[in-house]
């Protein structure tokens, strides 16, 4: 695990004092016997991205056995980046990404400002690093390393605005928003690749304007098949027009920031465990 998740303890609490029986156990663990459960809801499992076919091939397992929080085919879909192209293609803002995989030209689009480089599937700024438009060959031998390793990388340019606005990430639980944070700017310049980054420097509570909520809700409702996601995590960025621009759709683990809105705990625990009935 990249990182400890505070907010697990809590909510298995919560879960407890509504009447369910939880457990904390690992996706990867094989003693698990996932049909002796009536949900399984993914919270940290965020070593994912080192493994990602593997992951999506236990949510498959695992949707088959009992009901998965949430679904299998919206973990397909989701844990890899490149869903920002169709979310794009369906009018949501986003934040402009060019893909290079495996096999394409090393080559990076030109740009005269800060660009970032980071892969298609990661978590917790993992292999992302920012440039500056003079850093050209160190971003090349970034994306060659990616591509050694099988990797898809991702190419965009740097957003100016989150060094002033920072990065608010809007939390959606049972089809309905439940609260947001504001967290400040993860990549700092002249940071390596392979460093270990802050996930989520300088977290506070943040209301979000109407177009935030206007733009989330875009995002959430273009998803492919309108599933029925039981938590969801629009992360949001200004882009150069000062409009909200979808910078990630986390919808497999994203962290919830219950620790930021402790007042929310009951009210994710209840759904939690109306989902499991």
């Amino acid at each position: 695990m990249p990182a400890h998740d505070h907010d697990l303890p809590s909510l298995a609490r919560a879960l407890g004092e509504t009447g369910a029986e939880a457990h904390v156990v690992g996706w990867d663990d094989p003693d698990v016997d996932w049909s002796g459960f009536d949900l399984a809801v993914i919270r940290s499992t965020w070593d994912y991205s080192w493994r990602a076919g593997e992951y999506v091939a236990w949510a498959e397992r695992c949707a088959r056995l009992t009901r998965l929080a949430n679904p299998a085919d919206v973990v397909r879909w989701n844990t890899d980046k490149r869903y920002l192209g169709e979310l794009a293609g369906a009018g949501v803002p986003v934040v402009p990404t060019h893909y290079r995989a495996p096999g394409d030209a090393t080559e990076l689009p030109a740009t005269d400002g800060e660009f970032v480089v980071k892969p298609t599937s990661g978590a917790g700024a993992r292999y992302a690093a920012r440039y500056r438009a003079d850093e050209r060959e160190a971003a090349l031998a970034h994306l060659a390393r990616m591509h050694e390793e099988g990797f898809t990388a991702m190419v965009q340019p740097y957003m100016r605005r989150i060094d002033v606005t920072g990065e608010r990430a809007l939390v959606f639980c049972g089809g309905h928003f439940l609260h947001a944070v504001q967290k400040g700017a993860v990549l700092a310049p002249g940071t390596a690749y392979d460093a270990a980054k802050t996930a989520h420097p300088d977290l506070r509570p943040w209301q979000p304007t109407d177009a935030e909520l206007d733009v989330a809700d875009r995002a959430l409702a273009a998803v492919p098949g309108s599933p029925d996601l039981l938590y969801a995590r629009v992360d949001l960025v200004d882009g150069p027009d000062g409009g909200p621009h979808v910078m990630e759709l986390e919808l497999v683990e994203p962290n919830l920031f219950l620790a930021v809105h402790p007042g929310s705990l009951p009210r994710v625990a209840e759904l939690i465990h109306k989902a499991a009935l």
